[in-house]
This record gives C-alpha cells, structure tokens and sequence, in this order.
C-alpha cells in the first residue's frame, strides 16, 4: 500500500502545475462621485467601457494561460448581489459556486468627466486572503484612457508576478 502511495506522488504533484489557475473576473463596476450620476446607473458610453476594460482583463488572463471561467451559470446571484463594493466579500460564495481558485473585482471611480480612477482586487477564493491590489489614476474619459489605465494595471500589478492561486507567506 505505501509502494502504491509513493508511486501516486510524482502524478499528485505534477497535476497542480498542468492545470491552468481557474479566475473568475466579475465585471468591473463604477462609482461615480462626479455629481454627474444618472439614476439608472452608468452612462451608456461608460456601461461600454466597464465592459470594455472587464473584457480586457478576461482576455489578458487567458493569453497568460488562466483559466477565466464563464461567470453566467451565476448571472441572477450576481445580478443580485452587486454592487460588491458594498456587499462585504458576498462574492467569495459565488465564485467558490463556479470553481475559482482566484477571483478579480474592479471599481472604476469616476471623481469628474476628466479624472477617474480604476482599481482591482485580487484574492484567492478559499482562504479570502487578498492577494494583490491596484489603483491607476486616468485622465479623460474615453475608451483609449480606461484601456491604457487597465493595461498598466494588468502589466505591473495583476500578472507581475505571475499568478499562484494563494497567498505568499
């Protein structure tokens, strides 16, 4: 029984490094404090870019070689639950409920038409922990200017270094 037990070993160890790190990456969200909010939530040409810089993240993640798991088996507990910057981590559930090992959420704060600010948190699902966490500031508010803020963000905060799944000690 131990031979059998020893033998599993190298194959124990070799599946974790095969497997690509499952993410779920919930849409990023905005606040806007520019005095300028609609009641109906975003702006159209704003809701597009929230899709936009989200998409962006998605498709960087899975060029890295993440697994980025399709968020719409969890639609109306989403749907639900947001906006997560005020439902205190009520998104862990949900994507423990789609089996991410990881999870990224984002907040764009719009503070005028010309200054905004984009953040992402990055934690690991089992344990909460949050793993990274960044801020850029943009100016303008315009395609162009979300996607350059969120391709910094991605380069120098959520993919250096790369992504493990847990935390570092």
């Amino acid at each position: 029984m131990a031979g059998a037990a020893v033998a599993l070993l190298p194959f124990w160890f070799a599946a974790p490094a095969e497997a690509a790190t499952r993410v779920a990456v919930f849409g990023f969200e905005l606040l806007d404090t520019s005095g300028e909010a609609s009641l109906g939530g975003p702006k159209p040409a704003e809701q597009h870019r929230l899709d936009l810089i989200t998409g962006e993240v998605r498709q960087r993640l899975t060029a890295a070689g993440y697994e980025v798991i399709d968020l719409a088996p969890e639609a109306a507990r989403i749907e639900e639950a947001t906006p997560f910057r005020n439902c205190n981590s009520c998104e862990l559930p949900i994507a423990r409920a789609l089996g991410a090992q990881i999870e990224v959420i984002g907040l764009v704060q719009k503070v005028s038409n010309l200054i905004l600010n984009i953040n992402f948190q990055l934690r690991d699902v089992e344990t909460g922990k949050v793993l990274r966490a960044g801020s850029a500031d943009i100016r303008n508010n315009t395609d162009e200017s979300w996607l350059r803020g969120i391709s910094y963000l991605v380069r120098n905060r959520l993919l250096d270094p790369p992504l493990t799944g847990k935390a570092a000690p």
